[in-house]
């Protein structure tokens, strides 16, 4: 049986007012699922599937790596996103083509604006790491901007009551990350029977949450530990009552009005934008070539293999989440009759 980490608070634990907060939630659920597992990655979101349904937020993967003699992610590139990874549990080392490096320690968070071009690399220490890596798609005006890199340690995450601020602002904690400011990304870890009213901000109407441990009770319905659930698109409260100590992430924030084009390991709003955020990307692996790291040989010869694999893969993961979607539709129906 696989056992589930909850990363301590660097605080003491406080209790959240149940007062005017009810079980129910007038704010429905319209998708729920598990994703897709492959080693130790469940891929909980990607563009063409429910990534559509919650611009900006495109993909969402939970890791859990055992210790391998030092796994590593090796080095590859990103444009026209920002990644946000939230380290659960464990630690791991990383570098980037900043020229930034170090250690992302438990309960750490690392952005990564990736811009008009990144090349990033990861590898864990000698624990399992367990934790969630968020892409964010950026507005036209950013998704171009040079490469920034922020690594927070524990103490530096802003929080408030059981609430960690990765991304955005919650109450009067906000993350000292310079983020899209339509977007907040939060960690909530809830005792078993409390409950939390989460109200979003105005005109951010796009919601999801993804559990990591736990369950939690939502609009009468039992969400467990590994699901991502979507709510409808809209700026009503959200009620949850925890069925256990639970943790889980949720982000919030406005609609992506723009078209998603993708690459290889981009994702911009045109063509003529992913062109150049991929020549970026040529260009920083020629100088990051010359340094010494020699795995990026092959880069310029596996893309385009790379991009056919994402395209077939994209459209397999399309046609399987608008059957799970119309299945779940079908029996939230009947449910409701």
């Amino acid at each position: 049986m696989e056992k589930s980490f909850i990363a301590p608070l660097d605080r003491k634990d406080e209790k959240i007012s149940e007062n005017t907060i009810s079980n129910d939630s007038s704010r429905k659920i319209i998708h729920r699922t598990k994703g897709h597992r492959s080693g130790p990655i469940t891929r909980l979101v990607s563009p063409s599937d429910v990534g559509e349904l919650i611009k900006p937020f495109v993909f969402l993967d939970y890791f859990e790596v055992q210790p391998m003699n030092g796994a590593t992610f090796e080095w590859h590139p990103h444009s026209g996103i920002a990644t946000i990874t939230y380290m659960l549990f464990g630690e791991g080392h990383y570098q980037d083509s900043t020229g930034k490096q170090g250690i992302l320690p438990q309960g750490g968070v690392e952005w990564m604006r990736a811009g008009s071009g990144v090349w990033h690399t990861s590898s864990i220490t000698d624990s399992l790491n367990q934790g969630f890596q968020l892409w964010i798609t950026l507005p036209p005006e950013q998704e171009l901007a040079p490469a920034e890199s922020v690594y927070l340690p524990p103490h530096e995450v802003a929080s408030e009551g059981q609430v960690q601020v990765l991304l955005g602002q919650y109450g009067t904690a906000k993350s000292p990350i310079a983020s899209p400011p339509s977007i907040n990304y939060l960690a909530v870890r809830l005792k078993a029977g409390e409950r939390w009213q989460f109200q979003p901000g105005q005109g951010h109407t796009v919601c999801w949450i993804a559990i990591q441990a736990g369950a939690l009770r939502v609009d009468q319905q039992i969400l467990d530990a590994g699901e991502l659930v979507v709510f409808e698109e809209s700026d009503v409260a959200i009620n949850f009552q925890a069925e256990g100590d639970t943790t889980f992430v949720l982000g919030s924030g406005m609609k992506h009005p723009h078209s998603q084009v993708l690459g290889s390991y981009s994702v911009h709003t045109t063509k003529e934008a992913l062109r150049q955020g991929e020549m970026g990307i040529k260009n920083i692996a020629q100088r990051l070539r010359s340094a010494g790291q020699f795995r990026l040989v092959l880069y310029s010869a596996i893309a385009p293999l790379k991009t056919f694999c994402t395209r077939l893969d994209e459209a397999i993961t399309f046609l399987r989440f608008r059957i799970e979607t119309e299945q779940f539709l079908k029996n939230d129906q009947q449910s409701r009759t």
